[in-house]
């Protein structure tokens, strides 16, 4: 199955890196690109992309305005949305996540490790990590953290053992190992966990964690 791609990015000469990188892949597709955020959400209705890399610095609409217009509009068919930085600690970084983002990568990453990132937000399956990963997590945990809620209390005790590892940034297979189960049976478990809580995916999870002080 190809994983559909929009590049949405102010620097022409960068999409075109970009673009190379990404069509180099035989599952990979480049689909549509635009050079500011105020154009991502027509970019995304008329291409259908199954992942959007988002610069999250634009001179019109930043990155964290546009990936919250296409997840709010586009709610349940909204793409899975990866942000571009190119500063480790981008305080724009961590409300992009707040916005919606699956997750983000620095500009200056090697291609392997974008193209992995990039499937494994198409995936659903990981929190992408990055050098600033763990900074960025922090300003969650600096808030005041709220008790959680009637959602957490529906978790069964193996569903909370599996959150908490997962929001470390376990893998679906490190997670398999410790809990001596099957992988296909931790995706089981991950994915009741994410409805009984109402989040959209992982990055959303590690949020959860940190928001009620569980990390």
């Amino acid at each position: 199955m190809t994983i559909r791609v929009a590049l949405v990015d102010d620097q022409a000469l960068f999409r075109a890196g970009i673009a190379m990188v990404v069509g180099s892949q035989e599952d990979l597709e480049v689909v549509g690109e635009v050079g500011d955020g105020s154009d991502a959400l027509d970019l995304v209705e008329q291409c259908r992309p199954d992942v959007v890399l988002m610069d999250v610095r634009m001179p019109r609409l930043d990155g964290v305005q546009a990936t919250r217009q296409i997840v709010t509009q586009l709610g349940d068919r909204a793409p899975r949305v990866l942000v571009l930085t190119t500063f480790d600690l981008d305080e724009l970084v961590a409300d992009a996540i707040d916005a919606g983002a699956s997750g983000f990568m620095l500009k200056e990453s090697r291609p392997e490790l974008l193209l992995a990132a990039i499937r494994a937000v198409a995936d659903g399956t990981q929190v992408v990590a990055a050098g600033a990963t763990q900074a960025v997590f922090e300003r969650y945990r600096s808030r005041l953290a709220a008790a959680p809620g009637e959602e957490y209390e529906r978790l069964t005790p193996r569903e909370r053992e599996i959150l908490l590892r997962a929001a470390r940034g376990l893998s679906n297979a490190e997670i398999a190992a410790a809990e001596f189960l099957s992988e296909a049976t931790v995706k089981t478990h991950m994915s009741r966990i994410l409805t009984k809580l109402d989040l959209r995916d992982r990055v959303q999870l590690v949020v959860y964690a940190y928001e009620h002080g569980l990390l």
